[in-house]
């Protein structure tokens, strides 16, 4: 019989080992790594070459999907993935569309066994013409799509959505503008280093506000005037400290 090699991602010791029990009553998986960070992550899945990842959504400081795409050149063999959340909104019609699978916390026999028919059919058929990349492409089709962590969850973005980003002092929390004119808070450990380090189109304008360049018309004064649909916008100010960063990083004349 066929063995194959799992290896769990999660920051939570309690869900590794109902895990851990619940798969070793399949006698073809062994499980042959854990990880409880991202960085052990990386290393114990390049090391095990897993057949099956299960991976938590959410990691301490970032997130299952955003670790997938940091290593998405470094994984060459199939790789099966299951979301492992306690989510029930996060991007399951998203999931179901792309070759990867999902199992909810907390999840009894029943939908384990699920997700594990699925696993033991595909790999029966050799479907290994579909890689680990195929699989990421199909759920996040390009660099500007990516997650972020919501007050409700999450949810994935494109980057044209957003307009700007604003620190919201009552709530001590920061909010993101989409192109419907809508607003969602992004859940309370965020800060604005996590914010920037999504892409390079997002810069700072002051200690409280981000904006996507891409939308940037002009600067009037110290006033950013945006591109539709976020030409509504009209409180979205330079502050001098960061005039001078912005002025160096465009090359302003």
């Amino acid at each position: 019989m066929r063995k194959f090699n799992v290896v769990i991602v999660d920051d939570e010791d309690f869900h590794v080992k109902i895990l851990r029990d619940s798969l070793s009553k399949y006698d073809s998986i062994q499980i042959t790594g854990e990880a409880e960070t991202p960085t052990t992550a990386k290393k114990v899945i390049l090391a095990q070459r897993p057949d099956l990842l299960f991976l938590d959504v959410e990691l301490p400081g970032t997130t299952g999907l955003e670790l997938l795409r940091e290593m998405r050149d470094q994984i060459d063999w199939s790789m099966q993935v299951v979301f492992y959340t306690s989510y029930e909104k996060y991007l399951l019609e998203a999931l179901r569309s792309s070759a990867f699978d999902y199992l909810l916390k907390p999840f009894d026999a029943d939908d384990l066994n699920v997700v594990m028919s699925r696993f033991f059919e595909y790999a029966q058929s050799n479907r290994t013409s579909l890689s680990f990349r195929s699989s990421l492409s199909q759920l996040l089709p390009g660099d500007s799509t990516f997650m972020v962590a919501t007050i409700t969850g999450f949810q994935i973005l494109h980057l044209e959505q957003i307009g700007f980003f604003t620190y919201v002092n009552e709530r001590k929390q920061w909010a993101v503008h989409l192109s419907d004119q809508s607003q969602q808070f992004l859940r309370r450990h965020t800060n604005s280093k996590d914010i920037l380090n999504h892409s390079s189109s997002f810069v700072a304008i002051s200690q409280n506000q981000i904006i996507n360049i891409s939308y940037l018309a002009m600067i009037q004064g110290k006033q950013c005037k945006l591109y539709p649909p976020f030409d509504w916008a009209n409180d979205l100010t330079i502050s001098r400290a960061y005039f001078s960063a912005l002025q160096e990083k465009f090359s302003f004349i």
